[in-house]
Parts: structure tokens; C-alpha cells; sequence
């Protein structure tokens, strides 16, 4: 099987950043995504640029930090930030929401690097308010897009005019994370031809610390991801690691 292992909030904070780019060098990651937004982004971009072999992709925001736009009401709070939680969602202006996504996305392009993909922070390309206009993006954009169609391990179909891995993962994630745990994972995707592990790894700064609710947990899957045992397993198990790049 094809295995993407990407890692989530590339531009989030330069610690996030950081443990990003040593789950690829010194680990199985290929593949990783980047807030914009974030005060990391910048760093991130630099990194990039410094590392031809990690994909990266953009991670869109619709749940943290402000919003790259100035003009998008509907998905702010009194101090111009986005509004917490998945809920609110729901009652945003499809107007507010593609205008904010396509800037996310211009931003990114303006860098001059080529992004790999497209996913979200929390999911929420999923919703069934966003996911259409994601979708109308990336066949705009000719990008591919994390399989949005069910969050549990296992086989996806792949949707029309929109490439996807044909299997998705989240469960690699939590307080209880182990070794044994990306085994079972695998294992679960085995059926796939390419399928996608979502993680989380990182160093620790104040950035993280003060801001996520997911913090601790993320130094332990900097741990597991560079274990000498999960790239022996990888290895035994004839697993190809590759990029969004080689969707298609």
C-alpha cells in the first residue's frame, strides 16, 4: 500500500514547525499542511523552501486565530477573530466563507511554492456547509483534497472530478497514543491502495502551550513517528510512503 502520514498546523507556531520537519527527516511524515494565518507562517514557509521532499499542502482555517480577509463578518467575533467551535458553521455566508478560503489560498500560492493538497483545521471542510464550496475551490485550484467523506479508518470512495486518497485516518491522535497504535492503524487502511494517517507533531512553545487545547500529546507523536520501530515496520510491511504529489 501507498501511505501518506501528514501532519497537521505546519505555520502554527515555529515549535510546531519544527517538530514538523524532524517527524520527515528523522521520521515517516511526508506530507504536512500550513495555516496561513498563524504566526508561524512565515517560518514555515522558510522551512518549506529548505525541504524539497516534505509535501505540503494547506491546512484551511475557519476555527483559530483571524482571518486573512477583512471583509468576512459572518466568520468573526467582536475582536476580529474567528468564532470557536464547529457550530457556528452552519450559519456563515457561503460569500464570507469562499471569499476567506480563496484568500487563504492565494496567500499561500503568493509564496511561489506549489501546494500538494488541501485539508482543515478541525474538520471542517467536512461540514455540510463548507464542503461544496472546498470542493468548487479545489477543481478550481486542481488540487486534491483530504478524503472528506467519513472521519473512521478504512476504505473511501473516491469522489468525481476531485482526487482524494481512497482511505483517511484521524485516530492517531490522543492522550494514549503508542507505537502500537500506528500498527493498528495501518492495519485498518491495509485494504487501500493510497491512504492518509493524520498527525500531530510538534515541540512545545509558548505559542502551543497558550493556545491549544492539544498540546502535551504532541510531543509524544514527535516520538512514536521517529521511532526506530515504526520505520522497521514500514520497511517489513513493503509500505511505499509517499506525497499527495503521487495521487492521480
Amino acid at each position: 500500500m501507498k501511505l501518506i502520514v501528514n501532519a497537521d498546523d505546519f505555520g502554527y507556531s515555529k515549535g510546531v514547525n519544527l517538530g514538523i520537519i524532524e517527524a520527515h527527516r528523522a521520521g515517516v511524515v511526508t506530507s504536512t499542511t500550513t495555516m496561513v494565518n498563524m504566526g508561524g507562517f512565515e517560518h514555515a514557509v522558510q522551512l518549506a523552501r529548505e525541504t524539497p521532499t516534505l509535501g505540503v499542502g494547506i491546512h484551511l482555517v475557519l476555527t483559530c486565530g483571524a482571518p486573512v480577509s477583512h471583509d468576512v463578518p459572518s466568520l468573526t467575533d467582536e475582536h476580529g477573530r474567528f468564532h470557536r467551535g464547529y457550530d457556528y458553521l452552519g450559519t456563515t455566508s457561503p460569500e464570507d466563507v469562499e471569499r476567506e478560503l480563496r484568500s487563504q489560498i492565494e496567500k499561500y500560492l503568493a509564496t511561489g511554492l506549489t501546494p500538494t493538497h488541501i485539508d482543515s483545521h478541525h474538520h471542517v471542510h467536512a461540514h455540510a456547509a463548507i464542503l461544496p464550496i472546498v470542493l468548487r475551490l479545489a477543481q478550481e485550484y486542481r488540487l486534491p483534497v483530504r478524503n472528506p467523506w467519513g472521519f473512521q479508518a478504512g476504505k473511501r470512495e473516491k469522489q468525481p472530478d476531485v482526487l482524494t486518497t481512497e482511505g483517511f485516518s484521524h485516530r492517531f491522535y490522543g492522550e494514549d497514543l503508542s507505537v502500537q497504535t500506528f500498527f493498528d492503524i495501518v492495519e485498518e487502511l491495509a485494504d487501500c491502495s493510497v491512504a492518509e494517517m493524520m498527525t500531530h507533531p510538534a515541540y512545545l512553545d509558548e505559542a502551543i502551550l497558550t493556545g491549544s487545547s492539544y498540546a502535551l500529546p504532541r510531543t509524544r507523536e514527535l516520538q512514536i513517528l521517529t521511532a526506530k520501530e515504526i520505520k522497521e515496520y514500514v520497511q517489513t510491511r513493503q509500505i511505499q510512503l509517499v506525497t499527495f504529489k503521487e495521487l492521480g
